[in-house]
């Protein structure tokens, strides 16, 4: 069953709990029991609620991002369908839960709140969250500062440190002009040896099947390879810099 079958279901809404859950049991129809969904919360979720959690968490905050205007544009459907390969046929589901989320009455705090906690054992995987923000936030051709506000606000929700936000930020904008230490999260100053194990713990914590292990459904899995891909041109730019003669 895809992803979209298991959300439609609604009944991993339950085990979530918060306001994913609430989104879930509206998006499947079904009355939400906030009790009941709490209780079950408390226990912990297992892998396919936090797929669904995961899923929900940036349909939810993306809605937020986006203009709340009431309409969800084109540009940030075909931006989500980017960065999640959505089924032939889901996307009226994908436009309808971008349209429940920017209705809700929650804010995104309690959003992102809740999604920094179910995955505060696996920053990488919030991480991953906040790189397909930052792809929907450019559907548009560019971030606003605003844009940027809200991202460093999620961030900062989710547990990240200002320097995850900043190596996060080096990766989505401006590749071709990106500082490659920075997305690395290391100084200029850094010595090789430092800068090989920065780089072989980005390349473990952030390669997809370990990510996928952790709760990220395999529907995103362009954003992680593209990040992957990010983190490898960085070291291989500092290699190729420090090779050649002063």
């Amino acid at each position: 069953m895809s992803i979209w079958g298991k959300i439609v279901g609604g009944a991993a809404g339950f085990a979530i709990g918060g306001p994913i859950g609430a989104l879930v049991g509206a998006v499947a129809g079904h009355v939400y029991d906030t009790s009941r969904a709490e209780a079950a919360e408390s226990a912990g979720i297992q892998q396919p609620e936090r797929q669904i959690a995961f899923t929900i968490g940036v349909i939810a905050l993306s809605a937020k991002l986006a203009k709340a205007d009431g309409v969800v544009t084109r540009d940030e459907v075909s931006a989500f369908k980017r960065v999640f390969k959505v089924p032939t046929g889901e996307e009226k589901n994908v436009a309808r839960v971008f349209d429940l989320a920017r209705k809700h009455a929650h804010g995104y705090e309690p959003y992102a709140r809740q999604i920094g906690g179910l995955f505060r054992d696996n920053p990488p995987v919030l991480e991953e969250l906040l790189d397909c923000l930052f792809h929907i936030a450019q559907a548009d051709g560019r971030v606003s500062e605003d844009e940027l506000d809200y991202l460093r606000s999620v961030a900062d929700l989710f547990g990240l440190s200002r320097q995850s936000f900043d190596r996060i930020r080096a990766e989505n904008i401006g590749a071709d002009k990106a500082d490659p230490y920075q997305i690395l999260g290391v100084p200029h100053t850094a010595s090789d040896e430092e800068v090989r194990a920065a780089y072989k713990q980005l390349v473990r914590e952030n390669h997809p099947d370990k990510l996928i292990a952790a709760g990220m459904p395999e529907e995103f899995i362009t954003v992680a390879n593209d990040k992957l891909a990010a983190i490898n041109a960085a070291y291989d730019r500092i290699e190729k810099e420090r090779k050649e003669p002063a």
